[in-house]
């Protein structure tokens, strides 16, 4: 019986040893079961530490379950491990992976869209990163649901998606983007912003409106609160806006632009068209950022009502007509000579 015993303690000894070699493996010793050069493994919301730890073993990430668990119960991490899809191109130790979705390390894309975006073309940019469709874009953005309560006549999210870069999960759609961007807009429309804008007697479509046009007209921060007051100026005087980039949105929307803006292109016929129409159009061109609204609650304090482009991106101010026709040939005409 002694001698049984004594084999008996042997090998739990042996057993002890085994397990406690391959648990300082997994701590010290970088793994990569997978061929590729890169895994993803998806934790949905909800999972436990077991079914983690099995969907890192199918994966290939880790060896086993039992470094895992000592890990877990070494750190106290159990609970600290969070949803979402990790991608992992290395090989690492249990430590590390653990470490990874304790910080919520997930893998994220960025999708940036830039100032000045129609909705078509923020769908396009979405399609063209493989996210989804560009419809399936445009329907999220066709509900103003989400807007309602600051603009009762929206009829779909124009000028309300916030230009931003958005982190992004590989499988991400289109609806949950666009409730981000929509947030991402109510953060920058403070109360100080509506405000002033109330101030001057502008609702938020209307600040929307001209801060997009604002967006539209210069790329220049120094000139966005100018090229406002210019606009500002010519609603207060009952002078037409005369904005080619409302006539192009016009044209847009009836799919007849084609890269050129002609002087029959003034004429067609558009609520937009403010050669044709006076005040502001019937609802944003594009989606302004955070500096154009700014400008466009408060306008610079100027006389300005005219302004021409000097061909270098940026533009010259006048006041009265005479004036304006000077630099419209200065920096028109003239080069165009030349």
């Amino acid at each position: 019986m002694k001698r049984i015993a004594g084999w008996l303690l042997v090998v739990v000894v042996a057993v002890i040893v085994a397990i406690g070699a391959r648990i300082v493996l997994a701590e010290i010793r970088p793994y990569k079961g997978y061929a590729e050069s890169e895994q993803f493994v998806d934790i949905p919301p909800g999972a436990g530490p077991a079914s983690i730890g099995r969907r890192l073993v199918e994966a290939g990430v880790i060896r086993d379950t039992l470094g895992f668990r000592f890990e877990l119960a070494r750190t106290g991490s159990g609970r600290r491990l969070q949803a979402g899809e990790y991608r992992f191109d290395r090989p690492m130790t249990v430590k590390e992976v653990v470490a990874k979705i304790a910080r919520g390390d997930v893998y994220l894309l960025p999708m940036t869209f830039r100032e000045g975006l129609r909705i078509r073309e923020m769908a396009q940019l979405f399609e063209s990163k493989a996210f989804g469709t560009a419809a399936e874009f445009i329907a999220a953005a066709s509900d103003a649901g989400p807007i309602r309560d600051i603009d009762p006549a929206a009829r779909d999210l124009e000028g309300y998606l916030f230009p931003d870069t958005y982190a992004m999960p590989r499988h991400a759609t289109a609806a949950p983007l666009v409730a981000r961007m929509v947030a991402g807009f109510e953060k920058v429309l403070t109360p100080k912003l509506r405000a002033e804008a109330q101030a001057r007697g502008l609702s938020v479509r209307k600040l929307v409106t001209l801060a997009s046009i604002v967006e539209k007209e210069t790329g220049k921060a120094e000139e966005r609160p100018l090229v406002a007051a210019v606009y500002a100026n010519r609603l207060r005087i009952g002078m037409a806006l005369q904005c080619d980039p409302t006539v192009i949105y016009a044209l847009e929307r009836a799919g007849r632009y084609d890269g050129n803006l002609t002087r029959e292109n003034l004429q067609f016929d558009s609520p937009y068209n403010t050669y044709r129409y006076p005040g502001l159009p019937p609802g944003p061109i594009a989606s302004p950022g955070q500096a154009s609204l700014e400008a466009a609650a408060p306008p610079a304090d100027v006389p300005y009502v005219y302004f021409v482009s000097r061909g270098d991106g940026s533009h010259a101010f006048a006041t009265t007509l005479d004036e304006h026709n000077r630099n419209v040939f200065e920096f028109q005409i003239k080069p165009n000579r030349k």
